[in-house]
């Protein structure tokens, strides 16, 4: 069985795996740095230290690395890229800055942009924090940093991943990055773009 470790696991089923990880071959290994959300490892992407290098076939990090601040990025994706086995690769989403600023631009900044089971999110929630979860004095949640699909890509090769695409999907708002740990060899790259 393949260990996927969840960074920002959230509560249990609240957040939940890429359909990839959602089959018997994987395992999920639940990181979160709340320990209200009773996460297996409580933990910052930052300092995974409880989790051994290279143990790890894949890293599953939906809406985390926004809550950086922009200097402390290289270090948790240097930490994503540790824990991955040979050939093994870090599924990573965040916001597309540059297609929330478009909203912005157009005077959406407080208008509804999608709907999530909790509720409204807005321009102005994707660029610094979802107000709710900060009005509960979640500060956690606030978002320090952002990307575009450039941007992203960049740290994730200064990182030294081996093979990095991003991809756009401009209906969510969202970046898609696929970023493995060493260059697979073309039998494991196809198999793993087969799956996503």
């Amino acid at each position: 069985m393949k260990t996927v470790l969840h960074v920002g696991c959230g509560p249990r089923d609240a957040s939940p795996l890429h359909a990839t990880f959602r089959n018997p071959d994987w395992r999920e290994l639940r990181l979160d740095i709340d320990p209200d959300v009773r996460p297996d490892i409580v933990g910052s992407m930052t300092d995974m230290h409880a989790v051994p290098t290279a143990s790890v076939e894949a890293l599953w990090s939906s809406h985390n690395i926004e809550h950086l601040e922009a200097h402390d990025v290289a270090t948790a994706l240097a930490e994503f890229r540790r824990v991955l086995k040979p050939g093994g690769f870090a599924l990573i989403v965040t916001p597309d800055i540059q297609e929330v600023c478009r909203h912005v631009a157009e005077g959406k900044l407080e208008d509804t942009l999608y709907t999530v089971p909790a509720g409204p999110i807005a321009a102005i929630d994707i660029l610094y924090g979802w107000r709710r979860e900060l009005a509960n004095g979640k500060t956690y949640m606030a978002h320090r940093t952002g990307f575009t699909r450039d941007t992203l890509k960049a740290k994730l090769n200064a990182a030294g991943f081996g093979l990095v695409a991003v991809q756009a999907n401009q209906k969510a708002l969202e970046l898609m990055a696929i970023a493995f740990g060493t260059a697979p060899d073309q039998a494991s790259l196809q198999a793993v773009l087969k799956s996503l």
